[in-house]
């Protein structure tokens, strides 16, 4: 297994091009930090990834070398951020879960793998950023939860391609889940039926991120700027797939330079409107296991 190495901001410019933008609006220790547990979470997703092999009794090493070994790197990190363990441990159950699930048969299966791949790290972001107030982990989740979607979004081909389904099954009955990975002979019928769910996630990302905006008072002004431009970036690649209108792209949208530009000088003019427009949280899901520590 490659050797996990802390390479803060150098592995978000590589492969995390869209908060690496953001993050030059965030104080140098944020950023640093950032990088650093980008680089952890890039480390494990990218063991879960490898081969198609079934990678969990590695990924159940990782816990337990995180539990007993004091000098561990991500021990280490997480103590350093005042990070609790275990919700770096559900980040980890959910990787290892996704190693024996190629489907997701209901938005509340969606939701839980969300939570535990990418609300994890909203919570542990929210602890790097300085967000001090135990009301702010609810919109944390919620706003990991709704990148994870935009991610779930832009890549469905490709995660087909890998045998992995994310869109709910109950949200495209009657349609056979390898069509996902086709290029062509594709049924106008079946196009539409993908298509009508992909913009159904879409929708659902955009309460979750509303959700994560209402949160936005509970984080120091330092750095709120900062997850709010960032936030916005991920939004904008689901709005992009959105305008493309009901059709199934089989490629992964990305978002150029000037579309974040614009972007980021839309949010910079909004973010001063933020204490009027007052986002509201709405309940979309059921409390979790570790959403208060």
């Amino acid at each position: 297994m490659k050797e996990l190495k802390l390479n803060s901001i150098q592995d978000l410019k590589k492969e995390g091009k869209s908060f690496y933008w953001a993050s030059f609006f965030l104080p140098r220790k944020c950023r640093i930090n950032a990088g650093k547990l980008y680089s952890i979470c890039r480390h494990f997703d990218n063991i879960a990834d490898k081969d198609k092999e079934d990678r969990s009794q590695v990924l159940k090493n990782s816990i337990e070398k995180i539990k007993s070994d004091n000098k561990d790197v991500v021990r280490t990190f997480l103590l350093e951020n005042k990070i609790n363990n275990s919700i770096f441990f559900d980040l980890i159950e959910g990787l290892i879960e996704d190693q024996k699930r190629s489907i997701i048969v209901n938005k509340n299966e969606l939701i839980k793998y969300c939570y535990q791949v990418a609300g994890t790290v909203g919570l542990m972001m929210s602890k790097i950023i300085g967000v001090q107030n135990k009301k702010a982990a609810t919109s944390a989740i919620d706003m990991g939860i709704a990148m994870q979607l935009t991610n779930i979004v832009r890549d469905v081909f490709e995660d087909a391609q890998m045998n992995r389904i994310y869109i709910p099954l109950e949200w495209i009955p009657n349609i056979d889940t390898s069509v996902l990975n086709r290029k062509d002979n594709i049924k106008l019928e079946e196009d539409r039926i993908i298509s009508d769910a992909i913009h159904r996630l879409i929708e659902l990302s955009e309460n979750f991120y509303k959700n994560g905006f209402s949160g936005l008072k509970y984080i120091p002004p330092r750095t709120r700027l900062g997850i709010f431009i960032a936030a916005n970036i991920y939004r904008g690649i689901g709005i992009k797939i959105k305008n493309n209108g009901k059709k199934y792209l089989r490629k992964r949208i990305y978002l150029n330079s000037f579309e974040k530009l614009i972007i980021t000088i839309r949010s910079i003019i909004l973010f001063i409107f933020i204490p009027i427009i007052n986002f509201k949280y709405t309940k979309l899901r059921d409390q979790l296991p570790n959403e208060n520590l």
